[in-house]
């Protein structure tokens, strides 16, 4: 174990801890009772501690290497892609860095869009990167979404992201403005056209069903996405967030004990009764299970130490949106009530609960 914490640049603490949890463990031990690793178990060893200085943490680590249909190729091409990511989202900065230095040396006027040109004008652009790591598609939320999608054989993702709940067994088009979350979509996914849902570029009637999944709260105008959706499809199926409800902000204990900026991200949100006129739809709730597979904000209702973990948070826009400051306010004091105990009495109820109603709700027109 010591040439092996040598050779990888940690402590011997760091293996042992990773043993204790059963993150990697020696395969074997020698006569004289060492642990030794195997080449399978230096194999992992590599691929946990790159994950590590990626910035994962050690619970989607877990859930990476544990994953059984992931071999190391396949664990190196990702590691390569979200390096190249980082490589190509540095170099962009590092040459609009230049140009603002560069304008400001001859006594030029730096507009505040070119300002913020510097960091990525979408906000997927900045929370892209994390997706792949804890935003996965959850069965049940799956079931629910392509049992709304009827008998539809042609469907339009909107908003599509990396891929998530596209159905494998239809003809599926999407559509992503993302450059950061297209270039996530694995090998195996649909086509991905660069298009806005307020601006589809498809004739009417195009499709049999146009869907999309926790994207409307990103759209400029969310209303004339959906109106689009409607003219290019027969049916429309949207997962989205409900703010009707009176005190809507304390169905959850996250909003309502630690980030009361929450309300003010969905300030001009439209009303989920706005929506769903907009398409003619009918709205259902979306149960989140407890053990939800795709890290939503609301994903870990029963497992709140996962929101102290930066990965976690980055792959949820809610973050970005509220600020560091409010963030890490928040995080301190849920970690301070998770340590007293105080988060326990106070969701006590929880723990009993397979699912929870968060305000998602399932609109189908």
């Amino acid at each position: 174990m010591g040439r092996v914490a040598e050779l990888a640049d940690v402590s011997v603490r760091t293996l042992h801890h990773y043993d204790a949890i059963g993150l990697v463990r020696p395969s074997a031990r020698t006569a004289a009772g060492y642990r030794a690793y195997a080449p399978g178990d230096v194999e992992r060893l590599r691929e946990v501690l790159a994950y590590r200085r990626l910035g994962f943490g050690l619970r989607e680590i877990a859930e990476l290497v544990g994953d059984p249909t992931t071999d190391t190729a396949a664990h190196l091409r990702r590691l390569r892609r979200v390096l190249l990511e980082r490589r190509d989202r540095a170099d962009a900065m590092v040459a609009a860095i230049d140009r603002e230095l560069d304008a400001r040396a001859k006594g030029l006027t730096v507009t505040p869009e070119e300002q913020l040109g510097m960091l990525g004008a979408r906000l997927y652009d900045t929370i892209g990167g994390a997706y792949t790591a804890t935003r996965r598609t959850d069965p049940r939320i799956a079931a629910q979404i392509h049992r709304a999608l009827g008998d539809a054989r042609t469907v339009l993702n909107v908003g599509a992201g990396t891929g998530s709940y596209e159905p494998a067994d239809r003809t599926v088009t999407a559509v992503e403005p993302s450059a950061v979350m297209r270039g996530q979509r694995p090998a195996s996914a649909a086509p991905c056209l660069a298009a806005a849902a307020e601006h589809l570029p498809f004739e009417d009637r195009s499709f049999d069903v146009a869907m999309a999944v926790s994207t409307v709260h990103h759209w400029k105008d969310p209303v004339a996405g959906l109106r689009e959706m409607r003219r290019v499809a027969r049916r429309v199926v949207v997962l989205t967030f409900d703010t009707d409800e009176p005190g809507w902000p304390d169905r959850f204990w996250l909003t309502r004990d630690y980030l009361p900026e929450f309300p003010a991200v969905l300030a001009d949100f439209p009303p989920l009764a706005t929506m769903a006129d907009a398409i003619g739809a009918r709205a259902e709730p979306v149960p989140v299970p407890w053990d939800c597979a795709d890290g939503l904000f609301e994903a870990y209702w029963r497992r709140p130490e996962a929101y102290l973990e930066d990965r976690v948070r980055r792959a949820m826009s809610v973050w970005t949106r509220v600020g560091p400051q409010a963030e890490q306010r928040a995080v301190r004091s849920l970690a301070d009530d998770l340590g007293s105990g105080r988060w326990a009495e106070r969701n006590s109820h929880l723990a009993g609960l397979d699912a929870a109603d968060l305000g998602l709700r399932l609109l189908t027109a």
